[in-house]
């Protein structure tokens, strides 16, 4: 076949995937119209991850699983905001990793807020500014991030999703030649994990300024034709600054977990993951008879981190996450029989990782 033909033949293929989105948006909007009369969430993480297993079992061409997820995400996106557009708040600048990965699962066209804090991403939930909240919870080189176990003690938003995010730190710039650059802008940590890089490039002799976001990092090496920005792919996007380096950082497995926020509960999938405050008794063997409890209904234990309570001052309180469903019979043998406070924070899809 000629060029053309092949041409012609992707033209026709486009002109029917347009015709069957389109008839798929239809059936959207009339799914939107029975959930806005139940009061059911548009935002159904369980439903999505139910389509993409079903895709991929269908799956015999050359797609990736990956390449489906990218092409569906999207889609999901799309459709969500075509059944009702809905706020998501997220720990901002605008260009953060907190941005990226509410845009991976929200999509380009959702409308977002962002928050100087963590708390604030809660406040706005608790005050039906915002449907979904996204925001950090662990790193797996920093840990866990303890403001965001504190909020969920002391808010009542419900964990919906976890996804995980590579954290990928590019070096954007408009200098033709890196040679030029006189100054390099980046968060303080951005530039200390990039270390290996700089000295790579004779960088490390270069002045650095410190910003207080990658994003706001972008935003100064845009505006300095000799400077540099050390920042996510998100904002160099964002302000227009090209990339000449794509993954710089000394850890290419860096990953953060983050959690979308809302209001409602999932139903059961078949990979599901619960995550609960407890609150134990300050005494020998209190935290090892409840986790027993665990050990003996068959339940996995996926995390454990402490926190300080500063307003109980005989109480510790943990932020425990295991295998399985609230609704679970095994997991509700545990939570109605144990003398420990236990706060359910949500059940939720288990998320994809390779580095925790």
């Amino acid at each position: 076949m000629t060029l053309e033909e092949l041409r012609k033949g992707i033209d026709a293929i486009d002109n029917q995937l347009l015709e069957l989105l389109n008839q798929r948006m239809e059936y959207v909007k009339k799914v939107g119209e029975l959930k806005k009369n139940d009061g059911t969430s548009i935002y159904r993480p369980e439903r999505e991850r139910e389509i993409l297993e079903r895709l991929n079992r269908l799956n015999k061409g050359a797609l990736t699983p990956e390449a489906i997820e990218a092409i569906y995400m999207e889609i999901f996106a799309v459709s969500r905001n075509l059944e009702l557009p809905e706020k998501i708040a997220y720990l901002g600048p605008e260009g953060s990793y907190s941005h990226q990965a509410a845009e991976s699962r929200f999509g380009a066209l959702s409308y977002y807020l962002p928050l100087n804090s963590i708390e604030a991403v809660f406040k706005v939930l608790k005050n039906k500014e915002a449907k979904y909240g996204v925001v950090p919870i662990e790193n797996n080189t920093e840990g866990a991030v303890g403001t965001t176990i504190d909020c969920l003690n002391k808010y009542d938003s419900k964990i919906v999703a976890e996804l995980y995010v590579d954290i990928h730190h590019s070096f954007a710039t408009l200098a033709e030649d890196i040679k030029e650059i006189k100054r390099i802008y980046s968060h303080p940590q951005g530039y200390n994990q990039c270390k290996n890089f700089l000295e790579e490039h004779f960088l490390l002799d270069v002045e650095f300024i410190p910003t207080y976001s990658t994003s706001a990092a972008a935003k100064k090496a845009k505006e300095d034709p000799e400077g540099a920005a050390i920042c996510s792919a998100i904002a160099a996007k964002l302000y227009k600054l090209p990339i000449h380096f794509e993954k710089i950082e000394d850890n290419l497995a860096n990953q953060t977990r983050f959690l979308i926020l809302s209001d409602f509960k999932n139903r059961r999938s078949n990979n599901d993951k619960t995550s609960i405050i407890a609150k134990t008794d300050n005494k020998p063997g209190s935290l090892v008879n409840f986790l027993k409890s665990f050990q003996d209904n068959n339940i996995n234990l996926t995390k454990i981190e402490s926190r300080p309570l500063r307003d109980e001052k005989y109480k510790s309180m943990f932020f425990i996450d295991f295998k399985g469903h609230i609704d679970d019979e095994n997991i509700q043998h545990v939570i109605q029989n144990s003398p420990n406070e236990i706060k359910w924070l949500g059940s939720y899809v288990a998320g994809e990782t390779d580095a925790f």
